[in-house]
């Protein structure tokens, strides 16, 4: 069962680190993008609303889905410590108090990586309603 605490410490932990950075990453060349859009270039508002949102759904992804994957690691750390509680027999408490400890460390670590991520999703979203708003105020109309 070494191999299962392989999984949790690298393998979960490594794909919530991975999203993370995705996440920071999209969201870094989103405000870029962001900075540079000019309302009057764009005629029609679905157009501009299709520059604007791209890629955000993955920020929205990874914000939802890393307490799941975090929560993940901490059900196989669980039955790591469980399984070796039962292939040992009696074990000092401390160990036990250890393994589940290091279990928990992974839905930590996943909600970690899905806080920022639903913040910066909001934050986003927010100056995406902003320069719409300020497309229909320039072109003093709703968009169809």
């Amino acid at each position: 069962m070494d191999w299962l605490k392989a999984i949790v410490d690298y393998g979960i932990i490594g794909v919530l680190v991975f999203m993370s950075v995705l996440s920071v990453g999209i969201a870094i060349e989103r405000f870029l993008v962001y900075r540079h859009i000019k309302v009057r270039d764009f005629s029609d508002l679905k157009t501009l609303e299709l520059k604007l949102t791209a890629k955000l759904h993955i920020i929205a992804t990874v914000g939802s889905n890393a307490p799941y994957i975090g929560l993940l690691g901490t059900v196989l750390g669980i039955m790591l410590t469980f399984y070796t509680m039962g292939k040992e027999g009696f074990m000092d408490t401390n160990k036990i108090m250890i393994g589940l400890a290091l279990a928990l460390k992974a839905t930590a670590v996943g909600l970690l990586v899905a806080i920022p991520s639903v913040v910066l999703y909001n934050v986003l979203l927010r100056r995406v309603k902003v320069i719409m708003m300020k497309w229909e105020i320039r072109h003093g109309r709703k968009g169809i």
